[in-house]
């Protein structure tokens, strides 16, 4: 069955039927808007946006893997801020044609990678496209803590990390050669490992930035260091090459820290802390904030690709 043939309505109630609101709904799917409590009095809000054959591609993906990966770009930036995500709203437009299964697919993995974190899907809207486009607002709860922006990193700071930076990057080059192995690597692409709770646990350490990497490690910390008016010098040596990734880049003639330092999708986090800061479980010194401007690897600027940019 397509979508056309099941009609808006067919297709939203079979949608909902598959969705869990989450324990911070308070009304659902079916009114005008839904209800989200908001214990802290503020809400945390990030919305993203996923295009066929830009953000993914349905012949490398699943439906559910799509909807991972659309959930995850937003509730990561959820965390970024030292918040817990409480609830995502989407918008889907999609060709007619589009087979029922598909959105059904894709609703799944929304609600599974919204579960990981205690969040749900409390609404959205639907529309016709000649491209699948889905658009995902996330929200979420800082508990009475103050948000964890770009702009506090200071000199002296220690710069860290938590999750992984690369594996996903690795995983499409991979799938753009054609190859669907090493499924490390291409799985990290489908479907990202984002270590939600080490936002808040960054925020409750005294974390003085943070943000998701999503666009590449160097990429994403140049944000933080325009944001704070400082320097960032990454250690090479802090980034280990795993083997499938050493093998990978031989086989394919890459060096892995392009990966490592320039790929996105992966939605690592990456932090500064004050010096005498004792870093929280899932966290790991990667280099230093300094005075001056821009981002540098060993005190060098690095030679490969910094990262993504969606308009170049």
């Amino acid at each position: 069955m397509s979508v056309a043939e099941d009609g808006e309505f067919g297709l939203i109630a079979r949608v909902t039927a598959r969705l869990d609101p989450g324990r911070s709904c308070l009304l659902g799917p079916g009114d005008d808007a839904a209800l989200v409590a908001a214990p802290d009095g503020r809400v945390v809000a990030s919305t993203d946006v996923l295009v066929d054959g830009r953000h993914f591609r349905r012949d490398w993906c699943s439906a559910t893997d799509v909807g991972h990966r659309a959930a995850a770009a937003n509730l990561a930036d959820i965390a970024a801020m030292g918040a817990r995500p409480t609830a995502l709203l989407v918008a889907l437009c999609v060709p007619p044609d589009l087979p029922t299964a598909w959105a059904e697919g894709l609703a799944d993995g929304l609600g599974a990678e919204a579960a990981t974190v205690g969040a749900g899907v409390v609404g959205g809207d639907m529309s016709a496209s000649p491209t699948i486009t889905i658009a995902v607002t996330a929200l979420g709860d800082l508990a009475g803590r103050a948000p964890v922006l770009r702009s506090g990193a200071r000199p002296g700071d220690v710069v860290a990390l938590a999750g992984r930076t690369g594996y996903a990057a690795a995983g499409l080059t991979v799938l753009s050669r054609g190859f669907r192995t090493p499924k490390l690597l291409v799985g990290a692409y489908r479907r990202p490992e984002v270590p939600y709770p080490a936002g808040p646990a960054a925020a409750r350490a005294g974390a003085t930035a943070m943000i998701d990497v999503s666009d590449g490690l160097l990429a994403d910390l140049g944000h933080v260091a325009t944001a704070s008016g400082v320097a960032i010098d990454l250690r090479r040596e802090a980034f280990e090459v795993p083997p499938q990734m050493r093998d990978a880049a031989h086989a394919l003639g890459q060096d892995p820290y392009d990966w490592l330092l320039g790929g996105g999708e992966d939605h690592a986090l990456a932090a500064t802390f004050p010096a005498d800061a004792a870093l929280p479980d899932g966290w790991r010194p990667v280099g230093r904030v300094g005075a001056g401007g821009g981002v540098t690897v060993d005190g060098q600027r690095y030679a490969g690709p910094a990262g993504w940019d969606h308009f170049r």
